[in-house]
């Protein structure tokens, strides 16, 4: 009996000590997971600010500056930093589906994200229109994952778990939002509640959201918007902003997935197959234009542009297609950075746009209408839209309104574009780096 009982104690401890240690990680992994964020959001303020000295010697510095910045991106990514290029969200969606561990670090690891991090600045420092949190996403998910695999916590509903969480912490910590970080990691990164990484996911958001606080303050994102409207009164604009958001949303998807997986047509296609730098240099010069004809105002994140609209600075006439040219251009580069805040910024001016029909809407109920509609449009995530918005702009008045009109979009851009945007891009990735998806 001595005996027997000796060896539960043992198998007892063994496994409290084996459990501490994954929570260890989780919890470790996640502080580390928003304090690289933070250190990232505050390089990418000082990326766009250079570029704005830079531009105020002449604005005619971009047509030299824009495509030699996205040629050197292309060239270190392709020949540095393998993996690292787009937005970093459909990597970290291929990596749950892959279960060899060498395949993986193709797509997650310390050393792309250093490149995702230094290449994203990179960009913003030559004007182009990307964004820094889905590349934090894919950051998130490689520290925790590569934690994990110093401690080799090798199984596999861990390994997921780690992702998952990393993605997660990414997002709360990028946009300073946490139930957006745990509503994305379900409704986005794994498509599925899963009951085992719930726990952990949500204590990985908590710890990265607890650490963003502590560094930067209780901010929000886009500052307090204090909108609202009477339910009656939002349904033109809910049904508005929701088939222009979904429309316009979905053809930008779509158009993507298609070169993505087809590449582009023609003698296009053909040029940037063979000369790819090149080609990403020729996105710089489309990008130096699009930033010339709209005075400036497409260049970088589009928070500026975002922010001025929600409180009451509207963007110049067209900006929200110009803002669209140029960030499909940026990701057709194939040079790392994300497609958040752009399509924030462009969803703002689509409800700043019927701001000039309709004259009785308040103009940021509007703008926060076009951010959700364009952006559930362009992920298909309508719960995510929602939550992320609502959260940036600490206004719960026009939940109703905002619901709407995010499953007004998803509808209409599900008519355009049937495959999500992130999963369509993650499966090219895997055919990319010749893995098959495993079964889940």
């Amino acid at each position: 009996m001595r005996i027997e009982a000796r060896f539960l104690s043992s198998r007892r401890f063994r496994y409290s000590s084996w459990l501490w240690l994954r929570r260890a990680v989780f919890w470790g992994g996640a502080l580390s997971v928003g304090l690289v964020a933070v250190a990232f959001a505050r390089a990418a303020t000082l990326a766009d600010q250079a570029f704005h000295v830079l531009l105020s010697f002449s604005p005619l510095v971009v047509l030299v500056l824009t495509p030699a910045g996205l040629w050197l991106s292309l060239w270190l990514t392709r020949r540095v930093f393998p993996g690292a290029e787009g937005s970093g969200i459909p990597q970290t969606i291929a990596a749950l589906e892959i279960s060899d561990q060498k395949a993986r670090g193709k797509v997650l690891s310390l050393r792309l994200a250093l490149g995702k991090i230094l290449l994203t600045l990179l960009a913003l420092c030559c004007g182009a229109s990307v964004g820094r949190e889905g590349p934090t996403v894919q950051v998130g998910a490689a520290i925790m994952h590569d934690l994990g695999r110093w401690v080799r916590l090798t199984r596999r509903e861990i390994q997921r778990g780690l992702i998952l969480a990393g993605g997660a912490a990414g997002v709360a910590a990028a946009f300073n939002t946490p139930l957006a970080g745990v509503v994305f990691a379900i409704e986005e990164l794994s498509r599925s509640f899963e009951a085992r990484t719930n726990g952990l996911v949500l204590t990985a958001v908590i710890l990265a959201g607890i650490t963003s606080l502590a560094l930067v303050g209780n901010y929000h994102y886009f500052g307090h918007a204090d909108a609202g409207m009477e339910l009656g009164q939002a349904w033109v604009a809910v049904l508005a902003c929701g088939v222009s958001g979904g429309l316009l949303g979905g053809i930008f998807s779509q158009s993507l997935i298609l070169a993505g997986r087809r590449g582009l047509p023609g003698p296009v296609g053909r040029f940037k197959a063979r000369y790819p730098e090149r080609f990403a240099a020729a996105c710089g010069l489309v990008l130096a234009l699009i930033g010339l004809a709209s005075g400036g105002a497409t260049y970088g994140t589009g928070y500026e542009q975002a922010a001025q609209a929600l409180h009451g600075a509207a963007p110049p006439l067209g900006f929200a297609l110009e803002k669209m040219l140029a960030t499909m251009a940026s990701y057709l580069s194939g040079i790392p950075g994300g497609i958040f805040a752009p399509s924030l910024s462009i969803g703002a001016g689509i409800g700043a746009e019927w701001g000039r029909w309709l004259v009785g809407t308040p103009a940021a109920v509007l703008v926060l209408l076009g951010m959700v509609g364009y952006f559930s449009g362009v992920v298909q995530a309508p719960i995510t839209a929602v939550v992320i918005v609502l959260e940036m702009t600490d206004n719960s008045n026009m939940t109703i309104p905002l619901l709407t009109t995010s499953v007004i979009a998803y509808g209409v851009s599900k008519l355009i574009c049937p495959e999500p945007f992130y999963k369509a891009m993650a499966v090219a990735f895997l055919e990319r780096i010749g893995k098959s998806k495993d079964p889940v």
